[in-house]
């Protein structure tokens, strides 16, 4: 009887170490920015166009809010970032050397408070 459990005990041992291995584990994707646009009535802006680059200038990405003026852009590597949000002709000002982490999150409120497409403030 104990010769006939020791292949299925081996088996489930097997089974659940393999279960459990460091090449299963998820690896940690980067940092995440997250936050609000808000405009100037201090509400929430839905769809509102939210620019993320580097401190440097590069990599640009361009992501929407949703219906309750939230933003999440994950994935980024380690470093320093620019933010800038615009809806319906009014644009914020540049938020500057926000710091992304690998695997942590930072929150950012982003304020719409100009038309001035050009103000690099």
């Amino acid at each position: 009887m104990k010769r006939k459990l020791l292949p299925v005990i081996i088996t489930a041992f097997a089974i659940l170490w393999a279960g459990v291995s460091p090449a299963q584990t998820p690896k940690k994707s980067g940092g995440t920015l997250a936050g609000i646009v808000l405009g100037q009535n201090g509400k929430p802006v839905e769809h509102a166009a939210v620019v993320c680059q580097s401190s440097g200038g590069s990599s640009p990405r361009v992501i929407y809010t949703d219906a309750n003026g939230r933003f999440t852009i994950t994935g980024l590597r380690q470093d320093n970032y620019d933010l800038r949000a615009s809806a319906n002709g009014f644009y914020s000002n540049w938020e500057r050397n926000i710091v992304a982490r690998t695997g942590q999150t930072k929150e950012v409120t982003v304020k719409l408070v100009n038309r001035d497409a050009t103000s690099g403030q």
